[in-house]
C-alpha cells in the first residue's frame, strides 16, 4: 500500500473520506461503468458482517430469504401510479435483446414486447407473486427478505453513499391487518437501530419522515438517522408502512375468517451499502478508517519485529502460536510476517484499514514473556501519539477480549457525544438560518407549520431539509413542546429536525 497522504477533514471533508476509503482498499469507481462503484474484499468483508447481523435477526423475528428477479415488467410499475412517478427518473430500462454487426459496428438486435426496468427497488414484482401464494388468512403474516442488488440512475454520485448501482436488503411483508402491519414497520426500524448501535457503534435517531419525503406508495415511512463528523445527516435504514396500496394495486387478497376476502396490508424495509460510508464517516480520522471491532474483518494485525534469521524463526513462531490462540477465540487475527516491508511500514497498513488492535512481538518482548499492544484510537502521550501498552501473554486471549469490547464501547460514546454536542434548538429564522450558514450544519430542533411549502422554502433557502419527526424515546422533551414554526411564525405542535444531508 503507498503511503499517500490523506487530506485532514478540516481542509476538505469530501477528499478525506474519499482518500480514506481509496486508502483502506474499501472501494473505487468503476470508471467503464458510469455512476457505480468496485467493493474490494476489504470493503466486501464489511458488508458480509453487516449482512450476518441483519440476516441473524431477521430470521429470528421470523423472516426467510427469497429472491426475485432483477428485471422488472414496465406494466408492472405503472400498475401503482405515485410509485412509478417516485421512481421514473431513476429507471435504467431494457428495451433490447441482442447485438449484431452493422456497418458502423455493434447495433442493437431485437427491440422487445414490452421493456423491462431494472430493478430500482421490488414492491410491484414482489405484489404479483404475493397475489399467486396469498389466499387464505392461515398463508398469512407472509415475512419475506431478499438480499440483491440495486439500479437507480443517480447523476451526482459517491462511493457507497449514493451510486447507481448498490447493496442492499429489501424486506417485504404481508398481513391480515394494519395494526400487525405497522407492528412490523416499527420492528424492523428497531433491528436497524440495535444492528446500528450494537454493531456499528453508530447513534441513531428513529423517527417519522414528511409526507415528501415519504417512499413512493406508502402511507409512512419510518427512518433512523444519524450526523456525521462534518454535521451533515445520513438516513441509514428506512421501514415502510404501504398499507393496501400495493394490495389493491395487483389485487393481493386473502379470505379472512369470516369468510370475507379482503386486501392485504403491506411493509417495506430496507438497509443498503451506505451504512459502511457511515462507518467510516462516523469514526475515522486523519490517519485513515477507524473500525469498530464488531464490523472489523481483522480484528488483531500482529506485526514480528526481529533482525536476524535466527531472531525471526523464534519470534515468527511464537507470533502464531499468538495467532492460534486468539483464533481459537473466535478473533480474526492477520499475521503479517513479510519480509519486503519494514514493522513501519506494515503499522502504517494496519492502521489504514482500520484495525482495532495491533500487537508487536520482538526477542525482548518473548524474554519478557509480553507483547506491545497499540489500539485504533487510544490515550495521546506528549509527543500526539497513541501509547503503546505492555501486555503479558499469560491471559492474553482475555485481555484481548476486553481490549476489542472496550475499544467498542468508546467508539459509541465518543460518536453520541459528538452528536450531542452538534444538537440545537433554534426558535428564530435568524438563529435558524445562522446555524445552516455556508457549509455549516447540525442538528437542528425547530417549529414547522407541517405544510410542503413552508419545508420546500427553507430548503430552498437554507439546504437543510427535515429528516424526520422523531419518536419520543429518541427526541428531547423539550422538542414536544408546541411553539411557532421558524419560518412562517405559524403556530405548530412541536419540533422536527433538521440538517444538511447526503
Amino acid at each position: 500500500m503507498s503511503e499517500q497522504r490523506i487530506t485532514p477533514r478540516a481542509e476538505d471533508y469530501s477528499q478525506w473520506y474519499q482518500d480514506v476509503i481509496a486508502q483502506a482498499g474499501l472501494a473505487e469507481a468503476a470508471e467503464v461503468v458510469r455512476g457505480c462503484m468496485v467493493i474490494r474484499p476489504h470493503g466486501y468483508a464489511i458488508w458480509e458482517k453487516i449482512q450476518a447481523e441483519l440476516d441473524a435477526r431477521f430470521k429470528a423475528t421470523g423472516h426467510k430469504n427469497a429472491y426475485f428477479p432483477l428485471l422488472i415488467p414496465l406494466s408492472f410499475l405503472a400498475k401503482e401510479a405515485q410509485h412509478v412517478q417516485g421512481f421514473a427518473m431513476e429507471c435504467a430500462v431494457v428495451t433490447h435483446t441482442g447485438l449484431k454487426a452493422g456497418p458502423n459496428g455493434i447495433e442493437l438486435r431485437n427491440e422487445l414486447e414490452e421493456p423491462y426496468v431494472v430493478r430500482p427497488t421490488s414492491e410491484t414484482i414482489i405484489g404479483h407473486f404475493f397475489k399467486k401464494w396469498i389466499d387464505s388468512w392461515r398463508d398469512l403474516p407472509l415475512l419475506l427478505n431478499q438480499w440483491c442488488n440495486i439500479m437507480r440512475w443517480e447523476l451526482r454520485t459517491r462511493i457507497f453513499l449514493r451510486t447507481s448501482e448498490f447493496l442492499w436488503q429489501e424486506g417485504h411483508t404481508a398481513h391480515a391487518t394494519h395494526e400487525e402491519a405497522r407492528e412490523e414497520v416499527l420492528r424492523m426500524l428497531d433491528v436497524y437501530r440495535e444492528v446500528c448501535h450494537d454493531c456499528l457503534a453508530l447513534p441513531v435517531i428513529r423517527g417519522v419522515k414528511t409526507a415528501s419525503e415519504r417512499f413512493a406508495g406508502a402511507l409512512e415511512t419510518y427512518c433512523i438517522e444519524s450526523l456525521m463528523q462534518d454535521g451533515k445527516a445520513l438516513q441509514c435504514g428506512t421501514s415502510h408502512d404501504l398499507g393496501q396500496n400495493f394490495g389493491k394495486a395487483f389485487d393481493v387478497t386473502f379470505q379472512n375468517q369470516a369468510g370475507e376476502r379482503q386486501h392485504v396490508w403491506q411493509t417495506s424495509w430496507g438497509a443498503t451499502t451506505r451504512l459502511i460510508g457511515a462507518l467510516v464517516m462516523m469514526h475515522s480520522d486523519d490517519d485513515g478508517l477507524v473500525l469498530p471491532p464488531r464490523m472489523a474483518p481483522v480484528h488483531v494485525a500482529i506485526v514480528p519485529i526481529y533482525k536476524t534469521p535466527e531472531e525471526r524463526g523464534r519470534v515468527v513462531g511464537a507470533a502464531q502460536e499468538i495467532a492460534a490462540a486468539l483464533r481459537a477465540d473466535g478473533r480474526a487475527v492477520e499475521l503479517d510476517s513479510r519480509d519486503d516491508l519494514r514493522p513501519g511500514a506494515k503499522f502504517f497498513e494496519w492502521e489504514r484499514k482500520g484495525v482495532p488492535l495491533r500487537l508487536e512481538l520482538g526477542p525482548r518482548d518473548l524474554d519478557e514473556r509480553s507483547v506491545l499492544a497499540k489500539v485504533r484510537l487510544s490515550e495521546i502521550d506528549e509527543k500526539g501519539r497513541g501509547k503503546k501498552l505492555k501486555l503479558p501473554l499469560a491471559d492474553l486471549g482475555v485481555t484481548v477480549g476486553k481490549a476489542l469490547d472496550d475499544f467498542q464501547g468508546l467508539l459509541f460514546r465518543r460518536a453520541q457525544e459528538r452528536i450531542q454536542a452538534n444538537t440545537v434548538f433554534a426558535d428564530t429564522w435568524d438563529e435558524f438560518r445562522a446555524l445552516f450558514r455556508d457549509q455549516e450544519s447540525k442538528f437542528v430542533y425547530a417549529h414547522w407549520d407541517g405544510t410542503a411549502e413552508t419545508e420546500d422554502a427553507i430548503k430552498d433557502e437554507t439546504k437543510a431539509t427535515i429528516r424526520c419527526l422523531p419518536i419520543r424515546e429518541d427526541a428531547p422533551e423539550k422538542s414536544f413542546e408546541p411553539g411557532r414554526c421558524v419560518k412562517t411564525g405559524r403556530p405548530s405542535g412541536r419540533r422536527v429536525l433538521f440538517a444538511k444531508n447526503y
